[in-house]
């Protein structure tokens, strides 16, 4: 079975690995404002995903103005990809588990 990640355990970390998943990359006020976070908390998940090798995070500017691109590294989309095959795994198994434990139909 694939194993759950643990750094994808918070609902911040997840929003934005998800995201990023459908990008090749997002400016991080665009991110924020779509994943409805709190740049704060953005910032942290940010921090710990690019710890995690998971996010690259590339500064530079657009004009005058600075930015920051996020995008999803190969590393953090396999393990974005595995975490989902565990959740969808563990529903796999209630499923099995309920059929298996569910009373027989009355006899008519």
């Amino acid at each position: 079975m694939p194993e759950l990640s643990d750094v994808l355990g918070s609902l911040p970390r997840l929003k934005l690995v998800a995201f990023l998943d459908g990008c090749k990359q997002a400016e991080f006020g665009t991110v924020a404002d779509l994943c409805v976070l709190n740049k704060s908390t953005l910032s942290k998940a940010m921090t710990v995903l690019e710890d995690a090798g998971y996010v690259e995070v590339r500064k530079g500017y657009l004009g005058r103005r600075p930015k920051t691109w996020l995008a999803l590294t190969d590393h953090g989309r396999l393990a974005y990809r595995e975490h989902q095959a565990a959740l969808a795994a563990l529903t796999s198994m209630a499923e099995r588990a309920e059929a298996s434990t569910r009373p027989p139909p009355p006899e008519a």
